[in-house]
């Protein structure tokens, strides 16, 4: 195995049965497009390909391109696969031009930039399912292990991501499991039902500066970070950031 460069973040799964497991979370069905994103040395790759899936695999590490070429050699001459030399981040997803859903195990160092990227995209994929690094896992689905639905604090993170999806925490995956070994655990998440359906009445680019504003000293209520008047004050001055809701936040919107 390659010795994985700490300025990529590479930590590679190397357990194939969770490989299984973040493949049958993703539902991927036969024909259906899949991009990956740092397939590293292609186990997770692999096991799209046996779905019957097309995959589009954007590797940044020219030393992972050139074995990932010989390794499926097969599946790139015949067209299942699509090899691209590049960082993700630079990847307009308009040029797959048809439904596409997201896999990836990725670098904890990306997800916030990845995650942003795809979801305010023009061309949205249908769903995610990631590897993300345990506490930004539990973050966006804002139900830390242990703790009750009703006691689990919201962020602009989850907000940000339930304003597009639907996100569950399909499991977590002890560090031991990754080579070479990380400092944290990590856990996968689908992000399901992507759209942008919840703007529809509610302008997005003010939804987001409207969270952004109420989270900006998140222990303070919210009379105290926002301009609210009316019903809208009545109903929220009293409340803090954390303790609102997806709902909640689009009723201030649309009422701005």
């Amino acid at each position: 195995m390659l010795k994985a460069k700490k300025s990529l973040g590479q930590n590679w799964l190397v357990n194939e049965k969770i490989v299984g497991e973040i493949v049958a979370a993703a539902k991927i069905k036969r024909g259906e497009m899949v991009l990956e994103a740092g397939p590293g040395g292609g186990v997770l790759t692999a096991a799209l390909l046996a779905t019957g899936a097309k995959v589009i695999a954007i590797e940044k590490d020219n030393r992972l391109q050139e074995i990932l070429q010989k390794k499926f050699k097969t599946e790139i001459e015949s067209g299942q696969l699509k090899l691209i030399h590049g960082d993700v981040l630079n990847f307009d997803p308009i040029l797959i031009n048809q439904s596409y859903k997201i896999v990836a195990n990725l670098p904890y160092y990306l997800t916030g930039g990845f995650i942003r990227q795809f979801l305010t995209a023009r061309a949205k994929p249908s769903a995610m399912t990631l590897m993300l690094q345990k506490e930004v896992a539990e973050r966006i689905v804002a139900l830390p292990a242990g703790r009750q639905a009703k006691n689990s604090k919201e962020s602009v993170l989850s907000i940000s991501v339930k304003a597009y999806g639907k996100p569950r925490l399909v499991k977590t995956v002890k560090r031991g499991n990754f080579r070479p070994v990380p400092k944290v655990d990590s856990g996968v998440v689908t992000i399901e039902q992507i759209s942008a359906n919840n703007f529809k009445h509610c302008d997005e680019k003010k939804f987001f500066q409207i969270l952004k504003s109420g989270f900006g000293s998140k222990r303070k209520k919210l009379k105290n970070n926002l301009d609210l008047t009316g019903q809208m004050l009545a109903t929220y001055g009293d409340r803090r950031a954390e303790d609102l809701q997806l709902t909640d936040w689009l009723k201030l919107c649309a009422n701005r």
